[in-house]
């Protein structure tokens, strides 16, 4: 039986889950389709759901994550902000560091078991 060490990294504000991989999958989707909708369906979340995390999302923070572009049928849009960008960059790179210091520490730990 092989042993292995998980980690799971989210962000707060003042002590409130704020963003994770899920979220961060949200805004990925959004950025390569280019729509809420379309990254609502791939990720098996309703549009509303989705409209409501990037709501929460930037109303605790302050940043403007995404911005929807009207139009009509088959024209209106959503693109991620720099800021959104930015949000995936840090996080990605807060949860790799992490990941990093999980993997580097465990393997200095021998675990014997029957």
């Amino acid at each position: 039986m092989k042993l292995s060490v998980k980690s799971k990294v989210w962000l707060e504000i003042e002590g409130k889950p704020f963003f994770g991989e899920g979220r961060k999958r949200l805004l990925q989707e959004i950025e390569k389709t280019g729509s809420i909708s379309s990254a609502a369906s791939k990720l098996g979340i309703t549009y509303r759901r989705a409209w409501s995390y990037i709501k929460s999302m930037e109303e605790r923070s302050g940043l403007k994550l995404v911005e929807k572009t009207k139009g009509g049928a088959g024209y209106g849009g959503t693109t991620l902000t720099k800021d959104g960008r930015k949000l995936i960059d840090y996080y990605e790179a807060i949860s790799k560091g992490i990941r990093d210091e999980v993997d580097k520490k465990f393997k200095k730990f021998k675990f014997s078991y029957r």
